[in-house]
């Protein structure tokens, strides 16, 4: 049923969910495991970046580090993205680049408020992929 998955990952609690929820589906289908994790520097804006890569080597070693801990969470080999830009674009840019049956994810990220968090929305809303949330 599915051959690729695709969990996304930020490293919060619902992510970590996913993560679970994605493993145990690769397991299942003996499907290949992708995971992806976006740093996303859009929500800093432009001038508070500028001049400086110290925020941004920041997020990425931050976004590194959820990224190894799914490999080593995992009882199946995973392979890793990690990516720059609007989270859901990236996400949806990379799921169809390894052609992925299924991709999973958290239902809010890091953020806090409602039901499901605005990533989460626009995955659902914009990435052309069969999608789990979690």
């Amino acid at each position: 049923m599915y051959e690729t998955v695709l969990v996304a990952t930020d490293g919060s609690d619902p992510a970590n969910r996913a993560v679970d929820a994605a493993v145990d589906i690769a397991s299942t289908f003996d499907a290949a495991l992708y995971a992806v994790s976006v740093v996303d520097t859009s929500r800093y804006g432009d001038s508070m970046l500028s001049g400086t890569e110290r925020l941004v080597d920041d997020l990425r070693e931050r976004a590194d580090d959820v990224l190894e801990d799914v490999t080593t969470r995992a009882d199946v080999d995973v392979t890793t993205e990690l990516r720059q830009g609007r989270p859901h674009e990236e996400i949806g840019a990379y799921a169809e680049s390894i052609d992925a049956d299924l991709v999973v994810f958290g239902n809010r990220g890091l953020g806090a408020g409602g039901e499901i968090g605005s990533t989460a929305e626009r995955v659902v809303r914009h990435v052309d992929r069969p999608s789990l949330t979690v």
